[in-house]
């Protein structure tokens, strides 16, 4: 076995040349290079690669990973006029999405998993663990990849070493997170760091050439949340297998965040500027399918306002030393769903990615480009498809798909076009509302502001969908998504709310942020949509932060819609939604009504709602905050 030391990276005690065979062990939140080189010693004895290379994320490494992965035929070279610097990939067909019944939260005591996630013991697992990962290296080579999820040394990041036998891996990492020598210089002067591991799962024979895309049937995406400890085996695929993004940045990071009294969410954030220059930060959550990107990268239709991306995904949010709410992107790249992302629904996220981007499972053009469903209004008359076969729109016609549902695309977020200045600001931004989504069809109206901090945690634990289909379900049937963290929280759901009630007891009354509702989805009787959604959503953003104003005193900007009554706001059972006149909708071609059933909450249906509510905390026994419960009785009593 031999190890390489990269390039202007690691020094030579950091990478000693002979290693001793070593036990599988525990760990824990390693702290040190000393620890840093025991652990990766320990974890080459396990998987007995052939070579060890310590990453040094400088752009050399990754055009030699890239020259290696086109090589191999993992990477086809995309039309360097079209698009370049960037790449297809095409996985394995078994190896396209999450796997979420192989996603396991091995805590000590089951009841600290929860009901919402897969729990094993901690015991069991790792000698399951060290039977798959025994040689699962043989044949590759083991990267070690220091990285920073945020900017390297900000008070609200933190770091990490991913090992993996996956050069795609290590490409993507690189895009996502922060890798490189200052990463390693903290751990080598004494910070902890989350160990995460990954193979393939697909170790090499002697003489035995590497396929495409190496995976194994068998998968397993593990968090041990006492240790700080990811282990992932089987898949390449970028949830599974990008370790610092849905595993360490919230599944680990929740159960770290609950410790140590910060907040790691599934949400986006936003720098939104009104005509007169007033500035204010939104963070977003919403589940899949409900506008998070689009909002992300909002094109305001308002005249002279302005958004802003600090982040699409995750965001980490601890309180700052001026008693604000500070959130930083702790990515630095956007891993987004390519389907539906198109020229007429989200032109700066195809302005984004115009070059330097990995793809993954889309289409290939005949001129050596990208496409997938939604990209374009019209599809070329012909492509290659996911797959690798020829494709036609008259397969379309049939129902199959040119691009995976799940392809994606893999890009700096820097690219972005409305990128924040201050989107890396290590000490992050200060956070002025908090924002969840669903998607609903009905009882929930279009915004609703929280009457105060716990009846917005109330809110975010009751985030729902409904059921669009028969075939999904019984049709109106609610899934839940609290805080759309569902499968990516870390710890039980329940406590996750209640770390959310101490979080915002322990701010600043006249500094927290203001919690909203919102619903791009609601639907008329005859079934389509009453609100056209996109840009005219900063509309609706525009109340909210008018809202913000008027709780802080601030008092109403000069281009607010309102009509010069005082009440911008009218009390409904479920929240303040906006008063007669006081949300702008100048120039749309609304039906008539459609703004006031936009609004409208329907006591009955609520009543309904509110015994769904009662059943869904019922799973969580008495893990459920007395104030989320108490919440539930003020909904019922205000429905009458």
């Amino acid at each position: 076995m031999s190890i390489t030391t990269p390039r202007r990276t690691r020094q030579a005690t950091t990478a000693e040349a002979d290693l001793a065979p070593s036990a599988f062990t525990a760990g824990a939140r390693l702290e040190g290079a000393r620890r840093a080189s025991e652990w990766v010693r320990e974890v080459a004895a396990l998987t007995q690669p052939d070579r060890i290379v310590w990453c040094d994320g400088s752009a050399a490494e990754k055009q030699e990973l890239l020259d290696l992965l086109v090589e191999a035929g993992t990477l086809l070279p995309l039309d360097p006029e079209r698009r370049p610097g960037s790449y297809l990939a095409r996985s394995a067909p078994s190896d396209v999405a999450r796997v979420e019944s192989r996603t396991f939260i091995c805590s000590k005591d089951e009841a600290d998993a929860g009901p919402t996630n897969n729990w094993r013991k901690p015991g069991a697992m790792r000698a399951e663990l060290r039977e798959v990962f025994a040689g699962s290296m043989r044949g590759r080579t083991m990267y070690v990849v220091p990285f920073s999820m945020g900017p390297v040394g900000g008070p609200i990041s933190q770091v990490g070493i991913e090992v993996t036998d996956s050069p795609y891996v290590v490409v993507s990492m690189g895009v996502m997170t922060r890798v490189g020598r200052e990463v390693m210089d903290l751990i080598d002067a004494g910070a902890p760091f989350v160990p995460a591991v990954h193979s393939v799962g697909a170790p090499l024979a002697p003489g035995q050439d590497d396929v495409a895309w190496p995976c194994n049937d068998t998968k397993y995406v593990v968090h041990f949340p006492e240790s700080r400890e990811i282990w992932s085996y089987g898949s390449g695929y970028g949830g599974n297998a990008l370790l610092g993004k849905k595993c360490f940045a919230l599944r680990i990071a929740s159960a770290m965040a609950r410790d140590e009294g910060w907040l790691a969410e599934h949400m986006l954030v936003i720098r939104v500027t009104s005509p007169e220059g007033r500035r204010y930060h939104l963070a977003a959550a919403f589940p899949s399918a409900c506008g998070k990107t689009n909002l992300a990268m909002l094109r305001p239709t308002l005249p002279g306002w302005t958004v802003e991306t600090i982040g699409d995904d995750i965001a980490w949010l601890r309180q700052g030393p001026d008693g604000t709410l500070r959130a930083i992107n702790p990515e630095a790249g956007f891993f987004g769903v390519a389907p539906g992302t198109g020229v007429d629904t989200n032109p700066n996220a195809v302005a984004t990615f115009d070059r330097d981007t990995i793809f993954t499972n889309v289409a290939l053009t005949d001129d050596g480009d990208v496409w997938w469903e939604g990209l374009t209004p019209e599809p070329p008359t012909h492509l290659v498809d996911w797959q690798g076969q020829d494709w036609t729109p008259a397969d379309g016609a049939d129902g199959r798909k040119a691009a995976h549902p799940n392809s994606r695309f893999t890009v700096a977020a820097s690219q972005c076009p409305t990128i924040a200045d201050t989107w890396d600001d290590p000490a992050g931004v200060p956070i002025d509302a908090i924002v969840f989504g669903g998607r609903r069809a009905s009882n929930v109206p279009l915004v609703a502001q929280a009457y105060g901090w716990e009846h917005g945690v109330f809110m975010g634990a009751t985030i729902s969908s409904e059921q669009t289909a028969a075939a999904e379900g019984t049709v109106g049937e609610l899934r839940r998504d609290p805080f759309a963290m569902l499968p990516f929280c870390g710890i039980n759901m329940a406590d996750h709310w209640a770390h959310w009630l101490r979080v915002g007891a322990a701010l600043d009354a006249a500094k927290r942020p203001e919690i909203f509702q919102v619903n791009w989805f609601r639907k008329g009787p005859d079934g389509s949509f009453l609100w056209p959604g996109f840009g005219e959503n900063a509309r609706v953003v525009a109340w909210i932060v008018d809202q913000v104003d008027r709780a802080r005193g601030a008092g109403p900007s000069a281009s607010s819609a309102t009509t010069g009554s005082a009440a911008t706001a009218t009390a409904t059972p479920v929240g303040r939604v906006p008063a007669p006149g006081a949300l702008d909708v100048g120039g749309l071609d609304l039906p008539d009504g459609a703004l006031d059933a936009l609004l409208d909450v329907p006591v009955a249906s609520w009543r309904a709602e509110a015994d769904l509510t009662q059943e869904f905390f019922d799973r969580f026994g008495d893990r459920v905050p007395a104030a989320l419960r108490a919440e539930l009785d003020a909904l019922r009593e205000r429905l009458g």
